[in-house]
């Protein structure tokens, strides 16, 4: 049987290809997975969260293989997987879930009670429950009947692949922030952060309707490009502040709805504003009209070595919930249950609803060689979004 590259992270900015034997249908604890398959990478891209990893910042073990961001083809299939066949083309949800438990049952899969010990939520890539990710040329993926999305027609998708390969995450993510905001027809929304997550969902948002979509951020580079496609455009590094820049663009100083795209590593607003965990759900808050609506999507932890303050590193915010109380907020933070949504997102993708995607994200296909120098680059603020292509699938 042939090997298995992988992207190792070794520790904070070392990344290694390592050359592994190729899977077995195992799960982290030995457990046979005769509910899994084996796929083969078509595209594994590079997120912001695997940016968290990379940075020392999101705890994680050496030798962990990255990546939750897959689409593959399938290879081999377990004895007990009836429906999922070799040779189809699927997208694989980052969020591991067994569809047996209560959560995964009431659509939960972000909070699956089996597939990690220690707390419940699975994910490929991360340090949560010992799946490995896969930014590698091949991977396991358990209980495939219930997680894995197919594709209807395989050329159809690889003629959209760099569109479809966002299912797996951060267009889900983006579309569940914009849900939990409470984006609707004719909303006017404010989505801090032009990332890759961010852009997603902006491009959500219009694909919901909103009327006035302004993303935020301090990366001038990633506000070029989001403003090129489309969108409205604030720099909250800018001496003026985030109300003041609203209302010249908007005529008035708050939004129906709000999102957050950043999580823990977010600034404080301003030319020389520093480290601030709670800048971006404050700044909402302020922003939001009443009752504000806020879908956070950003990441935050408790564990983060290089935070600024002790409270920080254990995960302990300086919310002003005290003073915007009052304005009935909604708060929904967490994880994304892709499976929620990925389905009806392919199909919108499929059926040229979501052509506009392609702008905004600025995708760049690279070969597994690239990755780590492509760790390197979108640590620097790239505005691309990475995709790795392990095996040349992707025609440019």
């Amino acid at each position: 049987m042939t090997g298995n590259r992988a992207i190792a992270y070794m520790g904070p900015k070392k990344l290694e290809i390592q050359n592994l034997d190729f899977p077995k249908l195992v799960d982290p604890r030995g457990n046979k997975c005769d509910h899994g398959v084996i796929i083969k990478l078509v595209t594994t891209n590079i997120c912001g969260s695997d940016q968290h990893i990379y940075r020392g910042r999101f705890p994680a073990p050496s030798g962990m293989i990255l990546g939750h961001e897959n689409t593959g083809e399938v290879v081999e299939v377990g004895r007990d997987v009836l429906f999922i066949k070799k040779g189809d083309l699927v997208s694989v949800p980052f969020n591991v879930a067994c569809g047996r438990c209560r959560n995964c049952r009431e659509q939960h899969t972000e909070v699956c009670e089996t597939t990690n010990p220690e707390v419940s939520c699975g994910a490929y890539g991360f340090n949560l429950g010992g799946w490995q990710g896969g930014q590698a040329d091949y991977m396991m993926v358990p209980y495939a009947d219930f997680q894995l999305l197919k594709f209807p027609d395989k050329a159809q998708a690889m003629a959209k692949i760099k569109d479809l390969t966002l299912l797996s995450d951060i267009l889900p993510t983006g579309y569940h922030a914009c849900v939990e905001a409470r984006v609707g027809t004719g909303s006017t929304v404010y989505i801090a952060g032009a990332g890759p997550v961010g852009r997603c969902a902006a491009a959500s948002a219009r694909l919901l309707g909103a009327s006035c979509i302004i993303v935020g951020d301090t990366n001038k580079e990633r506000l070029a490009l989001v403003k090129k496609a489309g969108y409205e455009v604030v720099d909250v590094s800018k001496k003026t502040p985030l109300p003041d820049q609203i209302e010249a663009i908007l005529g008035k100083r708050e939004v129906d709805c709000g999102v957050d795209c950043v999580g823990f590593e977010a600034h404080g607003h301003g030319p020389s504003a520093e480290d601030d965990p709670a800048a971006v759900l404050n700044a909402l808050l302020e922003v939001v009209r009443a009752p504000a609506g806020i879908g956070a999507v950003g990441v935050y932890i408790a564990g983060d070595s290089q935070a600024k303050t002790k409270e920080a590193k254990q995960g302990f915010y300086d919310i002003e919930w005290g003073k915007q109380w009052v304005k009935s907020p909604s708060l929904t933070t967490g994880q994304c249950p892709v499976m929620k949504y990925n389905r009806g997102l392919m199909m919108a993708i499929l059926w040229g609803r979501m052509d506009y995607l392609g702008e905004v994200m600025n995708v760049e296909v690279i070969p597994l060689e690239k990755a780590i120098e492509a760790y390197h680059v979108f640590d620097e603020g790239s505005p691309k979004k990475f995709v790795i292509d392990p095996h040349g699938s992707v025609r440019e």
